[in-house]
């Protein structure tokens, strides 16, 4: 976006947390924020109810631009008091009316929501969602960050590394996946392990005999990984 700062669209953040306001359930609030273990408290609105929430102010709230996009989102995500307010940023970054804007230059939006977003609801979504559809369309940019946020202290910049490819099927950049998952393959984190099972899981839905030889060929996976791995071979 060439270092244009622009400002965010004020009506549609405040338009959003009004609009959460309005459907915020008492009773369902503190048992989502029980469940996600979320520091960060909730206004109870279930996906459906959020996801029509979010069709109707995008289509009432056009962004002119790329770079009113990515300060929009970072001002609902950066300034969110409710949970359901950094998921409303994230639908925002998918709406369908800016898919030609998806491109390299949105990586670094990307990267801050998954660093401070810091757990697997948030992290996941924008990685099989925004992240791996830009490694897909841009690889020659991103594979490269990808290959360094693998052997990052970060583990949601390692689990991203790991998981973005989980929709990618015969394109699957295997040299990256296997780069990705032995940056990783002696954590001993949960987060870590789980999303390289995962990972090799739903690459052996392509195939199979590879993720066969991968896991022969690493006896040093975890348990976890393994099963995950192998759990429809």
């Amino acid at each position: 976006m060439g270092g244009v700062v622009a400002e965010p669209d004020e009506a549609l953040v405040e338009a959003a947390r009004r609009g959460l306001a309005e459907l915020a359930d008492p009773v369902k609030a503190p048992q989502m924020q029980r469940y996600m273990r979320s520091e960060m408290p909730f206004r109870g609105v279930p996906k459906p109810e959020r996801a029509a929430l979010a069709r109707r102010l995008f289509a009432a709230h056009p962004l002119p631009s790329p770079a009113v996009l990515v300060a929009t989102v970072r001002t609902l995500w950066d300034a969110a008091r409710f949970r359901e307010e950094r998921y409303l940023a994230t639908d925002l970054t998918g709406w369908r009316g800016y898919r030609a804007w998806q491109g390299p230059e949105l990586l670094p939006l990307y990267e801050h929501m998954i660093v401070t977003g810091a757990w697997w609801d948030h992290v996941d979504e924008i990685a099989n969602r925004r992240v791996g559809p830009l490694l897909l369309a841009h690889p020659d940019e991103v594979a490269p960050a990808m290959r360094a946020w693998a052997h990052d202290d970060d583990r949601w910049r390692r689990r991203t590394a790991i998981i973005c490819q989980l929709g990618a099927k015969e394109r699957t950049d295997v040299a990256l996946l296997t780069e990705a998952i032995e940056a990783s393959i002696g954590e001993g984190d949960f987060f870590l392990r789980k999303a390289i099972g995962w990972a090799l899981r739903q690459h052996a839905r392509v195939d199979p005999d590879w993720v066969r030889a991968f896991v022969a060929a690493h006896p040093d996976l975890s348990p976890l990984s393994v099963r995950e791995a192998t759990k429809h071979l």
